[in-house]
C-alpha cells in the first residue's frame, strides 16, 4: 500500500492546484473529525486524500475505465459521469495504490452521493469534503459548527441542502443521496 507521501506525490501529478489544495483541506477537516468521534485517524486521511483523485478526469476517461473493469452504471450516473469519480477513484486505489481496505474504500466510493447506512468514515469524508475551510457557501459555517456536535444531524442538512440545490438547477437527483438522507431521518425519529 502507497504511503501518505506517494499518494501525495501522485495527487501533485495528476490533480489541478486548486483541487489539490482542497484535497489537504478535507484531509485537515477529516482529521478533526475523525478525533472528534473516535475513528481511525489513518483510516481519515487515505480516504481524504484519495477522495478525488479521479476528479480531473474527462468523461470519456472516466466512461473508459468504468468500461474496462466491466462495471454497470445505473442510468442517472450515465447521464452525469462526474458523480462516478469517487467510484473511478477506488479504482485508481486498488490497482495503482494498493489500498484494500473496504472502508476507506467505501468512504471514498460514497462521498459524492452518500448511501444507505453510511460508516462514521464515510460521514466524516462526505462531511469533510463539503464542510472545508475552502468552502464558502451560504450556510457552510453552520454545518461546521454542526458537524463538531451531532454528526448525524449536519449530514441530514447537508444531504438537504443538496438536494434542494439539485432539484432547484432543474439537475438529476442520484436515488443514494435521497436514500442516505432518508435513512439517517429515520434513525433519528
Amino acid at each position: 500500500m502507497w504511503t501518505e507521501e506517494q499518494i501525495d506525490t501522485y495527487l501533485k501529478e495528476n490533480l489541478k492546484e486548486d483541487r489539490y489544495n482542497h484535497v489537504i483541506s478535507v484531509k485537515e477537516t477529516a482529521v478533526k473529525l475523525a478525533e472528534k468521534y473516535s475513528v481511525d485517524v489513518y483510516k481519515a486521511k487515505i480516504a481524504a486524500l484519495c477522495h478525488d483523485c479521479a476528479k480531473n478526469m474527462s468523461d470519456n476517461e472516466l466512461l473508459n475505465m468504468i468500461k474496462e473493469h466491466n462495471i454497470n452504471l445505473d442510468w442517472i450516473s450515465l447521464k452525469n459521469l462526474q458523480i462516478t469519480h469517487g467510484l473511478v477513484a477506488t479504482i485508481i486505489m486498488r490497482e495503482k495504490m494498493g489500498i484494500e481496505d473496504i472502508d476507506i474504500l467505501n468512504a471514498v466510493k460514497y462521498h459524492t452521493t452518500g448511501r444507505n447506512n453510511m460508516s462514521m468514515l464515510e460521514k466524516i469524508i462526505y462531511l469533510a469534503d463539503i464542510i472545508e475551510p475552502l468552502r464558502g457557501f451560504n450556510g457552510v459555517e453552520r454545518l461546521r459548527k454542526l458537524a463538531l456536535i451531532d454528526i448525524d444531524k449536519a449530514m441530514i442538512e447537508s444531504l438537504n441542502s443538496t438536494i434542494q440545490y439539485v432539484v432547484s438547477k432543474g439537475e438529476l437527483l442520484h436515488i443514494d443521496t435521497v436514500i442516505a438522507r432518508n435513512c439517517l431521518v429515520n434513525d433519528k425519529l
